[in-house]
């Protein structure tokens, strides 16, 4: 994001690419739970004016992602087991309504999408290709989000998954992770495809509650 000219950075830079930039790198776990946010660092970093820095951290704070504190500046929040249960739960329900109108409203180049989607998500079975299969993972997801027509859903779970997605990829490097994921992938394709809306929701719900299990074995990456 940095520009050449500091001068022509900082004017060109926006709040809007501030926000963007921190949210990926928190997304991606480049930014950790806890970790303190030095706006002179994300200044020289993007190029931006430290007043346009300030606004996007606020605007982060607002969104829930960071945690503002007298004396001490802003810090990536961390969450609690119960916090993670929360966002979860909101997950099943806001994801298996994804899924069940993705079944019922999806056109069927969508639906041809989802199953190429699939196909590509099978052939990182046995294999410890972790990264790829995170990367799909999420092209999956945000395919029958997408899907479902909703933009309220969209929006409502976009906000839900990007402080939590560090926990969620790093759940992929457990041994037996992807296959035992991508199993409750087929059935969800296979039930939006086939247009059993009801099914559909079931399994999505069953799938985000099984990540919410994985994501509860790794307790030191949460804890506040």
């Amino acid at each position: 994001m940095k520009k050449n000219s500091a001068a022509a950075g900082a004017d060109i830079v926006s709040v809007t690419d501030i926000a963007d930039w921190l949210r990926d790198r928190i997304r991606r776990g480049r930014f950790v739970a806890g970790q303190r946010l030095i706006e002179a660092d994300i200044v020289r970093d993007t190029g931006a004016s430290r007043s346009r820095v300030r606004e996007a951290i606020q605007r982060l704070e607002m969104e829930g992602l960071l945690v503002l504190e007298e004396f001490r500046g802003a810090s990536v929040k961390g969450f609690s087991a119960d916090e993670l249960r929360q966002i979860y739960r909101t997950r099943m329900a806001l994801e298996g309504m994804a899924a069940h109108d993705c079944a019922l409203l999806g056109s069927a180049a969508h639906k041809a999408e989802l199953a190429r989607l699939q196909e590509e998500l099978n052939s990182c079975e046995h294999t410890v290709d972790h990264d790829r299969f995170a990367r799909l993972n999420d092209a999956w997801h945000q395919q029958i989000i997408q899907g479902a027509g909703n933009a309220y859903i969209q929006t409502f779970l976009e906000r839900l998954r990007v402080p939590i997605y560090r926990l969620f990829f790093t759940t992929f490097y457990k041994a037996d992770r992807i296959d035992a994921a991508n199993a409750g992938h087929r059935l969800i394709t296979a039930a939006i495809v086939k247009g059993d809306a009801g099914e559909a929701e079931r399994l999505m719900r069953a799938h985000v509650e099984e990540g919410l299990t994985a994501v509860l074995t790794l307790e030191d990456e949460f804890r506040r």
